[in-house]
C-alpha cells in the first residue's frame, strides 16, 4: 500500500461523515430494538422513525466505508509520526483495520439479522457493535494522546488535507 504525506479532502471528510453516521446509529439502535420486539411478537406494528434512521445510516456507513478504502488503496495513508515505535504502529494498524472490519461488518450483520432473517447474525452484529465502541474509545483515547501529550501533530492530518487531488 501506497503511503501518502497526508491525507485528501475526501479521505478526511468521509472519516467525519462516517463518525457522525456512528453517532447516529448509536443513538438511533433503541428505536431499531424497538422495531425488532415489535416483530417478534407479531403485533404488526411499522417500523418507527429511529429503526428508520438505524437502517439508513447503517447502510450510508458500509457505503461510505467501502469508498474509503478504495481511496486507501488508490491513495495511501500517511505513515506513522516520527518517533513512534514498532508497537504504536502495529496496535495503530490493528486499530484501524479492526474500524474498517466493524464499518464494514455491522452493516451487513445487522442487514442480513433483519431482512434475511437470520437470527445468529443479530448477535454477532451485537458483539460487533461491542467491539465498535471499544475501538471507537481507542481510537479518539490515542489521537487525544498524540495531540496533548505526545504533541506530534498527528490529528492535524485528519483536520487539513494535504493535497488537492481528489
Amino acid at each position: 500500500m501506497r503511503s501518502a504525506e497526508g491525507y485528501s479532502r475526501a479521505q478526511i471528510v468521509l472519516h467525519w461523515a462516517i463518525a457522525a453516521l456512528m453517532l447516529l446509529s448509536f443513538v438511533s439502535h433503541e428505536g431499531m430494538k424497538d422495531a425488532w420486539r415489535a416483530f417478534l411478537r407479531a403485533t404488526g406494528e411499522s417500523m418507527g422513525l429511529g429503526a428508520w434512521l438505524h437502517v439508513i445510516s447503517g447502510i450510508a456507513i458500509l457505503a461510505l466505508a467501502a469508498w474509503r478504502l478504495g481511496l486507501r488503496a488508490t491513495r495511501g495513508a500517511p505513515s506513522a509520526p516520527k518517533g513512534s515505535s514498532a508497537l504504536m504502529e502495529r496496535a495503530a494498524a490493528a486499530v484501524h483495520w479492526g474500524l474498517y472490519a466493524v464499518m464494514l461488518g455491522l452493516p451487513v450483520t445487522g442487514a442480513l439479522a433483519w431482512f434475511g432473517g437470520i437470527r445468529d447474525l443479530g448477535e454477532i452484529h451485537e458483539v460487533l457493535f461491542n467491539l465498535g465502541l471499544a475501538l471507537v474509545a481507542i481510537h479518539v483515547a490515542a489521537a487525544l494522546w498524540h495531540q496533548f501529550v505526545l504533541r506530534d501533530g498527528l490529528l492535524k492530518r485528519m483536520v487539513r488535507p494535504t493535497a488537492a487531488r481528489d
